[in-house]
């Protein structure tokens, strides 16, 4: 089993997002997230992938309803915490990331499903984030 933490990060009614440059996603836009790594709280995991992915910095203020998939042979465990900027400095790993940009809600909602990395579960963590499905951070500690 794996964890992976993540952020949705919300500005000006635009969503921070990362294009990814992985051979299995390429050029898929994707909340900035990542895996859990050991001695990592889910918590720092998802904040630090937001920082190697975008080069920002992020408090994070709720987490999402959480996810389980069933993806390969592999059972996931997918937690979106709602983040907001504390520093922004975009800046990312070229071979890791190809694009980080603030895409309108909309957009995203609208994209096709090649162009959104785990399209059906991307949209409703989207979803539960414009519906108010949010639950406080605290629930981690």
């Amino acid at each position: 089993m794996r964890v992976i933490a993540g952020c949705i990060i919300e500005k000006d009614n635009k969503i921070l997002m990362v294009k990814e440059a992985k051979k299995k996603c390429y050029g898929q836009w994707n909340f900035p997230a990542g895996h859990l790594e050991e001695n990592e709280t889910i918590k720092e995991a998802a904040i630090r992938e937001v920082y190697e992915e975008t080069g920002c910095k992020v408090k994070l203020i709720g987490v999402l309803p959480i996810v389980h998939e069933f993806n390969k042979n592999e059972n996931l465990i997918m937690v979106r915490f709602v983040a907001k900027i504390e520093e922004e400095n975009i800046k990312f790993n070229e071979n890791e990331i190809l694009d980080v940009k603030w895409i309108d809600i909309e957009d995203i909602k609208n994209m096709k499903e090649d162009e959104l990395r785990g399209y059906n579960m991307s949209l409703k963590f989207l979803d539960d984030y414009e519906n108010n499905h949010i639950y406080p951070e605290e629930i981690f500690e």
